[in-house]
């Protein structure tokens, strides 16, 4: 599989991953799916990012791509959650962050990713 193939799709990834993220913080944004805004932003957020998603399994091995994008998804909206939401950042908090980054670094290099 070519360089630029492979390169182009991981970014398809990324942006999937964004979408999720803000489709997620659109939740919240929500209030309950109280305030109209935002649950349409998310429900088009979601579907978006889900599209790109499938595109990306062309290419990815289903395991990797779903643990990059939930794992990197979590990581995000949990930094989101602290310095936006003004959620608290606990010790175990932190290390289960790192323990979600080293699993899928590790699914990644497994894969030959």
């Amino acid at each position: 599989m070519n360089f630029e193939l492979k390169a182009v799709t991981w970014g398809l990834l990324i942006i999937a991953i964004m979408l999720e993220v803000s489709g997620t913080v659109a939740m919240k944004l929500s209030d309950g799916f109280t305030k109209v805004i935002p649950i349409i932003a998310m429900l088009i957020l979601y579907a978006m990012g889900l599209g790109l998603l499938a595109l990306t399994l062309k290419v990815i091995d289903v395991s990797v791509a779903y643990a990059v994008w939930s794992g990197l998804g979590t990581v995000l909206i949990t930094f989101i959650g602290i310095l936006w939401f003004k959620e608290p950042a606990t010790t175990i908090k932190m290390i289960s962050i790192a323990l979600i980054v080293v699993g899928v670094v590790g699914l990644n290099l497994e894969s030959g990713g």
